[in-house]
């Protein structure tokens, strides 16, 4: 099984830069996609069925901002759009597709470098998460959520760690939660069990030449429970091209869906 997560800073933006044409050539089983920027009504045929995929997606109230969706070629058991709290829900940040006893999941959660306002949001998204965590790993099924988690787990996961430390996406309660998530709950950072390297980066800055220099942060995850962690075989980030200031984090699981 091949899943990718992506976060597009807009289908539309990413489709002009060759998003659709890469994917072709991936084999992807499953696909999450991040801050999609669209509404339902301006998905072309691409977007809605590229190269034999099917496709579910949640949107924002607010149209041009965030929203999330799957690509997928085998038909899930069941679709879930919405964590089921309104706050994240009218955002568009959360859709499920179960397959059997494998639930897999596109996130995206909030950033909070705009101020205060936001990053209270985004704590309260954190709290709120937290507990859906819990309850989907006591529920017995395994689960991966792939998406945008906004939050650099580790001094590892970006360049400028010293002077971030105050700053949205690296603060210590934020990392903090991370490592609840991977040690009390028991989740597994996928990409982390296969790849202990440095200079490991999905997001880069549009300012200066963060790109070009490398200086990024990891804030693409897929988390997963412990049986379905274990399967992951290889991991890579695509970035021989860019569709978008994130990059595709690929991983491959031996397991068939």
């Amino acid at each position: 099984m091949r899943l990718i997560s992506a976060n597009l800073n807009g289908i539309r933006s990413a489709n002009s830069k060759g998003f659709f044409e890469w994917l072709k050539t991936q084999q992807a089983d499953v696909v999450c996609l991040q801050e999609t920027r669209i509404q339902q009504e301006q998905l072309s045929e691409i977007m809605l069925e590229p190269h034999g995929f099917k496709s579910a997606f949640e949107f924002a109230e607010k149209r041009g901002y965030s929203g999330v969706g799957l690509y997928f070629k085998k038909t899930p058991d069941r679709i879930q759009k919405g964590i089921g709290w309104s706050e994240m829900d009218k955002e568009g940040r959360f859709i499920q597709a179960d397959f059997g006893k494998l639930s897999i999941v596109s996130l995206y959660l909030p950033s909070g470098s705009s101020g205060d306002l936001r990053q209270n949001f985004k704590f309260k998204v954190l709290e709120y998460f937290e507990k859906w965590l819990l309850e989907a790993k006591r529920s017995g099924r395994e689960v991966i959520i792939c998406g945008d988690w906004n939050i650099a787990h580790k001094e590892i996961d970006l360049k400028n760690w010293k002077s971030n430390q105050k700053n949205s996406g690296f603060l210590p309660e934020e990392r903090a939660w991370l490592t609840k998530l991977f040690t009390e709950f028991g989740y597994v950072d996928v990409f982390r069990k296969l790849n202990p390297n440095p200079d490991q980066y999905t997001w880069w800055s549009n300012r200066g030449r963060a790109w070009e220099k490398n200086v990024g942060w990891r804030l693409d995850y897929q988390v997963a429970t412990p049986e379905i962690a274990a399967k992951a075989k290889a991991e890579s980030i695509y970035k021989t091209e860019r569709f978008s200031d994130h990059a595709p984090l690929i991983i491959d699981y031996d397991y068939s869906l």
